[in-house]
């Protein structure tokens, strides 16, 4: 029964990583062995959950959430990670907190962390914006525990910002993983990263560009595809061609959603807004000017009316590997004739998937778990040894 187990702990034994007391922010800041213990702990982790052995390594302490946007997946993945290894989950709302009377970043920061191990945080509405609260807020528990205010400095968990979304696209790399049999069996597939058609404006960049910033690491050909004018963060872009260069893989972007499919291994349609789009919501969002925002909303939607062959449909499918690609979505996805009119995938292809698109987004609590893990424990190996020798049954 532990023989799988052991095999984890051998290999988190055998990688190099430094995640001890590291906030996770963007998956292009870890070292390619810190991906793999990511990858390695989270499998384990669902190893202990599937076989009723309880992966409890905290008797108490705070994992505290702050999502400054609405979300499913990734709040009950966040509360389901912080239950499964022990922690209490309490929700930073900043409608019934002090903030909305001012209070400051580095003040909040540090009364919230007294007692709290772990914060997680989704700040995507901004651009330019998420990404850099999510440091002002770390920058502010350093200062706090450096001047004996706080006994411990919290870990901070990316959950999704204007940039990344780190525990989407590593869920995502380890669906993969499991699908493919191992890392090693990613070198040369294809994945095809394609803008797709919603009825809706104004969906963030950070999973394409979580993609795209992550597979080009494992010596993958990404094809990143999109009509003229939705293009993602030029850095981001750029990035990725450098990592696939030292990888050993590929990558080019290409106006063509067909050609994006042709002999894929992988398909992910996913709607998203322009780069300059997003620029110019962020403004009208910070000067709150509701009249300019209902304008941009009007001709953004006219402009993806202009794209609504960008759809991931049977014929496109036949295109892929075999016909056989492996369909992903991060959810919820726009199904034609089912949650719109027409959409990003049509509704036969998205059934034939259900199953493991389900399997995929199951992946995520266990990433979470992971990042919360590694950031707490220097040795997660003997964290996972000591719940191996002490086989404490899960009471259900």
């Amino acid at each position: 029964m532990y023989k799988t187990l052991s095999s984890f702990i051998e290999k988190l034994d055998s990688t190099v990583s430094n995640l001890y007391q590291k906030d996770f922010l963007l998956t292009w800041e870890k070292s390619y062995g810190e991906l793999e213990t990511i990858l390695t702990l989270a499998e384990a982790l669902k190893y202990l959950r599937d076989h009723n052995i309880s992966a409890r390594c905290f008797d108490s302490g705070l994992a505290i959430s702050q999502f400054r946007d609405n979300s499913t997946r990734t709040r009950f993945s966040f509360a389901s990670a912080a239950n499964l290894l022990g922690l209490a989950v309490q929700d930073l709302d900043e409608g019934k907190s002090q903030i909305a009377h001012g209070e400051t970043v580095r003040e909040t920061s540090a009364m919230i962390s007294f007692l709290s191990d772990i914060i997680g945080i989704r700040d995507d509405m901004f651009l330019g914006e998420g990404n850099a609260y999510m440091r002002e807020v770390g920058a502010a528990l350093d200062e706090a525990f450096a001047d004996g205010v706080l006994p411990q400095r919290p870990g901070i968990i990316n959950l999704q910002c204007d940039i990344d979304h780190p525990t989407q696209s590593m869920a995502d790399l380890l669906h993969l993983k499991t699908q493919f049999g191992s890392l090693e069996n990613l070198k040369g597939k294809k994945i095809a990263m394609t803008w797709a058609y919603s009825p809706s404006y104004g969906k963030p960049l950070s999973v394409p560009q979580g993609i795209i910033g992550l597979m080009t690491r494992f010596g993958m050909q990404v094809d990143l595809a999109y009509p003229e004018g939705y293009g993602l963060i030029p850095e981001v872009a750029e990035q990725a061609g450098k990592q696939a260069d030292e990888s050993g893989g590929n990558f080019r972007i290409v106006n063509s959603m067909e050609e994006a499919f042709q002999d894929a291994d992988i398909v992910y349609p996913k709607s998203w807004a322009p780069f300059h789009v997003m620029k110019r919501r962020t403004e009208f969002l910070r000067k709150n000017d509701h009249d300019a925002l209902k304008g941009l909303e009007k001709e953004c939607l006219a402009n993806n009316a202009r794209f609504k062959g960008w759809e991931c449909t049977e014929e496109k499918m036949k295109l892929t590997r075999q016909g056989k690609a492996l369909y992903l979505h991060c959810l919820p996805a726009d199904i034609s004739g089912v949650s719109c009119r027409e959409g990003e995938v049509a509704a036969t292809v998205f059934e034939r998937y259900r199953v493991p698109l389900y399997k995929q987004a199951g992946f995520k609590p266990y990433i979470i778990a992971a990042m919360m893990l590694a950031n707490r424990f220097e040795n997660p190996a003997d964290v996972l040894h000591i719940m191996a020798e002490d086989k404490v049954k899960r009471r259900m």
